[in-house]
């Protein structure tokens, strides 16, 4: 079921998951260019025969340089893998829009508009394949994550809409749908919730909140990085991928019983989860 010799060009590579993945794409004999914004970080990635390139998400100009990149190399693009974005946690009142404007420009719009750039060379081809990361965080809520959720919600009803926009002219949409995965997603996110909410009536509760997010992405109960590895990994390489690979800790639980629990049930179950009293 594998087909060998694709050209990817892969998002958010400069550590984690995307980095993971570019790796264990490149040995399968993928041709792979890994983008991010700090290009040295993925200088080690050469060793492996990926080609690293600047790209930043949320700037028009660097993102059509990259695409040209890639074409003018390899006249083609057979899969985008849509793997930038981050999390930025905090109370609906007190992430500046700012915040919440560049999270949703990084997650929603940075992938979107890089859907738009490659859809016209897969079609000229005839084939392609766009592989979305997005997240639990767009099937269930938690407390704090808002402007988050926000994003990866939206992730989720792009890729639903363009998967059936694409079927007419032989191109996939797949969604990736992490669930706990041991990166500094969460240590980071942590952080931003400290931040935004130093000196508002949120604090004790987001601290709190933040001091659990931290422990559990300092732990071992997560699930490694690799298992999101080998969901991107599957597909790109199936003929016939699924529209969604969710995986990861508590991927399925969590959209389980976000989906059984009424909805005030399950704002309890966060606030005791979180072991916060509001």
């Amino acid at each position: 079921m594998k087909a060998k010799g694709k050209v990817i060009l892969l998002t958010g590579a400069s550590s984690g998951i995307g980095y993971d993945a570019s790796v264990a794409l490149a040995r399968q004999g993928h041709k792979v260019y890994a983008a991010a914004r700090r290009v040295e970080l993925m200088e080690p990635l050469r060793k492996e025969g990926v080609v690293p390139i600047r790209m930043d998400v949320t700037d028009e100009q660097s993102m059509q340089e990259g695409v040209r990149a890639v074409m003018e190399a390899e006249s083609r693009i057979d899969v985008l893998v849509n793997n930038a974005g981050f999390g930025y946690f905090g109370a609906i009142e007190t992430v500046a829009m700012e915040e919440a404007r560049r999270q949703i420009e990084v997650n929603v719009f940075g992938l979107a508009r890089l859907c738009q750039l490659v859809l016209p060379i897969m079609r000229r081809q005839g084939s392609g394949r766009i592989v979305n990361t997005s997240s639990i965080a767009g099937k269930m809520v938690l407390l704090y994550g808002g402007w988050y959720h926000v994003s990866k919600f939206s992730v989720e009803a792009f890729s639903d809409a363009l998967r059936m926009e694409m079927r007419p002219f032989g191109i996939d949409v797949v969604m990736i749908e992490p669930g706990g995965i041991k990166t500094d997603w969460g240590i980071i996110a942590a952080r931003h919730l400290k931040e935004s909410s130093a000196g508002t009536p949120y604090e004790a509760t987001a601290t709190a909140e933040a001091d659990l997010l931290h422990t559990a992405y300092s732990g071992r109960w997560l699930s490694k990085p690799s298992v999101i590895t080998h969901a991107i990994v599957r597909a790109v390489n199936r003929r016939c991928p699924k529209a969604r690979y969710r995986t990861g800790r508590f991927a399925h639980l969590g959209v389980f019983f976000h989906w059984l629990l009424p909805a005030r049930w399950w704002d309890a179950l966060m606030r005791r989860f979180c072991r916060i009293k509001i």
